[in-house]
């Protein structure tokens, strides 16, 4: 693919992000301490779940025990490495809020990296140099020599969102897509969104493992489309759920029926060629 084409499908893919509907509101007044105070309480349910959507076979009283310092017995080293490596990087996200360091750059991107891929990644914390691929999808991610033009135009845009949800999960997309680093772009990605939603005072997204199916089905059409609406069109409904939040009369419509109007407008969107 030569330099052309590939300014053309970077273009394309930093459109995607100005095209996001922003109007979703939740009214709810921020707490950043009891937002934080959740995410501690909760904190192996958390690592749980994610590793468990990595294909992690651990039940949740074995990452419980591990996470006490307890060795469990039958399941392979890196199955509990990876529960540890989450673990150290759910500490260090905490204390980065801690001490106002937390800063949506590649610095705290490949730092978090760094720990999620110890084991996993060919170079953990550090952008790929090569190509990689995407199962289940004929997606391609950017090529490796545009990944640091790519992610520094994205985080511009994305910053300029200013509902912090919206930003969260359009954030927590763009890591996963392009595939910034060789392993563990996902979990990087959803932890470097949930620091997003913490900063901010609003609670953390947790996709539960039991969702797991309706969840890749939900990435896969993502990664095909490129169109972010198309991924806000589960997760804030689902978040919504998750925290037990509403909107108050008179307001804008509550999630669901954002939802439903973000899924008419793909519909309509399909016939002028975003699924492509």
């Amino acid at each position: 693919m030569n330099t052309e084409n590939l300014d053309i499908e970077l273009n394309i893919s930093l459109k995607e992000i100005d095209a996001v509907d922003s109007s979703y509101r939740l009214a709810v007044k921020p707490d950043k301490e009891l937002a934080i105070f959740l995410f501690k309480k909760d904190k192996i349910d958390y690592i749980y779940n994610i590793c468990s959507l990595e294909g992690n076979p651990m039940t949740f009283p074995e990452v419980q025990t591990l996470l006490d310092g307890v060795t469990v017995g039958g399941h392979k080293i890196e199955d509990e490495q990876q529960v540890l490596n989450q673990n150290k990087s759910v500490s260090l996200l905490l204390s980065m809020l801690q001490n106002k360091e937390f800063k949506i750059n590649k610095e705290t991107f490949c730092k978090l990296n760094n720990i999620i891929s110890q084991g996993e990644s060919l170079k953990p914390g550090e952008f790929r140099t090569g190509q990689v691929t995407i199962g289940g999808t004929d997606y391609i991610p950017p090529n490796a020599d545009r990944l640091d033009e790519l992610f520094i135009q994205g985080v511009k845009k994305i910053s300029k969102i200013e509902n912090p949800v919206i930003r969260s999960f359009v954030f927590f997309g763009f890591g996963s897509r392009h595939q910034f680093f060789w392993d563990g772009n996902k979990r990087t990605s959803r932890l470097t969104a949930n620091g997003i939603l913490l900063e901010n005072g609003y609670q953390t997204l947790n996709i539960k493992a039991k969702d797991g199916l309706e969840f890749n089905k939900t990435m896969i059409k993502f990664y095909n489309s490129g169109n972010y609406n198309v991924l806000l069109s589960y997760l804030l409904p689902y978040y919504e759920r998750l925290a037990n939040l509403k909107n108050e009369p008179g307001q804008t419509p509550k999630p669901d029926a954002f939802s439903e109007d973000l899924k008419h407008r793909l519909e309509l969107e399909k016939g002028r060629g975003w699924n492509r």
